[in-house]
């Protein structure tokens, strides 16, 4: 149970982020350096970087999955740092020669207004999804800690956001960024070496896990029959399946490369090499980071049970085991750990931590989409605006995609949290990926008309895909489907061009 101990630090960790987000954000007057910035160095890349990536899906979400399935969650961290290193050291410099300042830009200017409209609905959808899972995570988080409705946590949670971000901007997300690798580096370690000692190693953590499963009825719910489907489960990197935890992998790289959030930590830099060392320093952190919560859940897979395997159980007849906990649902596993097992003075610089990182990756993110808003949709309306006034509409529109969170966050309750952060990154990759590679790389090669066509149709694909649980991972089929259609008529030009 949270104490006043708790509270407290997750109030202290909460407001030095906050001062030092309004303080690194003082000199932010016009929409140039609330977007980009432009001379952020090297720490402050890679912490703008770390502080949108590690949020809810890369803390509570890996530690949620690992509970669910064991190593194998692994993979979102993972994924996202080969995404950061793809971004950093293969895209960094292309994008910032463009002249562009959004990844729409970049297409338009290939392509069309017509392109980059289609495109900028279509990214926005997969980064909301994104936002509204920072959302879950918070809104679970403040629920836990004063007991009030999700409606009050969600909204709570959102206005914490606007404050980070609100401000500062990227130069907000990169300063408190610096702050949050080294507390992440601080809980993480911290967390993981807690786990490895009280349960005696790996050897401990998996016996703790088929100790657990020792009952029918809780193995029967989870659909674990015996002792090596319990190994693979708890113990391989692909227990959901070589393809399916492979396209998650897969959506996290070139999810990373196809968001405006990230892209926008790579224009913020002062120098190419600035940027490719900034990716690189968050490429190291999010993988440990990983580990730690992947233990974490593992561990309480071990010692807990959810209040729906808990009813399993008694209606079979089965009694609760000795010394085994109970938590609402598995998304709780990481906070959970925190509060029950660790001593109340760190318990509360470690939840106040996993809260602002959840509020500062929900922050870059509510930056993208109102980026996008106002430079790619909004400018294409209403030509020639002032720079005061798009400051203004960035502000307002970032206020507006947060209410609108809210409102589906509470709709989407029982989500589990990396599912919508692979669907999310996913539909970025599927939505611009190829226009925006072949627009680097391959200018003059592809009609806008196809392209406009390609865009949608892989999106749908995907969306088809993932309705009708097709094999493997929907990513695989949007984007096969989306290069197929624009190789087909690449041909074609290059036919009807003799």
């Amino acid at each position: 149970m949270i104490s006043s101990i708790h509270i407290l630090g997750v109030l202290l960790t909460v407001g030095a982020l906050l001062i030092v987000s309004w303080w690194s954000g003082r000199r932010v007057n016009d929409a140039k350096s609330f977007i980009a910035g432009g001379t952020s160095g090297t720490w402050l890349v890679g912490g703008a970087l770390l502080g949108t990536m590690a949020g809810g899906q890369s803390t509570i979400g890996t530690a949620q999955l690992a509970f669910c399935y064991g190593i194998s969650a692994w993979w979102f961290t993972l994924g996202a740092a080969i995404g950061s290193l793809l971004l950093g050291y293969v895209y960094a410099g292309p994008l910032r020669r463009s002249g562009c300042s959004t990844l729409l830009e970049v297409v338009r200017r290939e392509y069309g207004r017509k392109a980059e409209t289609v495109g900028s609905i279509l990214c926005m959808v997969g980064i909301f999804i994104s936002i509204v899972s920072q959302l879950l995570s918070s809104g679970a988080m403040i629920s836990s800690f004063f007991s009030i409705p999700m409606l009050w946590a969600s909204v709570i949670g959102a206005i914490l956001i606007m404050l980070f971000v609100f401000f500062g901007g990227i130069r907000s997300a990169g300063a408190s960024g610096i702050v949050k690798l080294i507390l992440l580096y601080f809980i993480s370690l911290a967390a993981g070496v807690i786990v490895w000692n009280i349960a005696g190693g790996f050897a401990g953590l998996r016996d703790s896990v088929e100790c657990i499963y020792q009952s029918s009825s809780l193995s029967k719910f989870n659909s674990l029959t015996d002792i090596e489907s319990i190994h693979h489960r708890y113990g391989s990197l692909v227990a959901r399946g070589v393809m399916k935890d492979l396209g998650g992998c897969l959506s996290l790289i070139l999810g990373v490369v196809s968001t405006q959030t990230y892209a926008q930590c790579i224009w913020s830099a002062s120098g190419n090499s600035h940027a490719r060392r900034g990716s690189l320093i968050c490429a190291i952190c999010l993988p440990v980071i990983g580990a730690a919560c992947t233990m974490v859940g593992i561990y309480m897979r071990g010692h807990y049970v959810t209040a729906d395997e808990l009813a399993a159980m008694q209606s079979a007849g089965e009694a609760l085991p000795a010394g085994i906990g109970v938590i609402e649902n598995s998304a709780q596993a990481f906070p959970a750990f925190i509060m029950q097992h660790l001593p109340a003075w760190l318990g509360g610089i470690m939840l106040g931590t996993l809260l602002i990182n959840i509020l500062g990756c929900g922050s870059g993110l509510s930056l993208g989409v109102a980026t996008i808003l106002v430079r790619d949709v909004y400018s294409n309306l209403h030509r020639g605006a002032e720079r005061w006034s798009q400051l203004l509409q960035m502000r307002l529109s970032i206020v507006a995609v947060l209410i609108v969170a809210v409102l589906v966050a509470l709709l989407c309750s029982n989500s589990f949290i990396n599912d919508l952060g692979f669907l999310s990154l996913g539909l970025r990759a599927v939505s611009i990926l190829f226009p925006l590679t072949f627009a680097l790389w391959l200018p003059g090669r592809f009609k806008p008309s196809h392209v406009l066509v390609a865009m949608p149709v892989g999106v749908v694909t995907m969306l088809a895909a993932k309705l009708l649980s097709l094999p493997g991972d929907s990513v695989y089929y949007g984007l096969a489907i989306e290069l197929i259609v624009i190789v087909l008529n690449s041909r074609m030009k290059a036919t009807s061009s003799r």
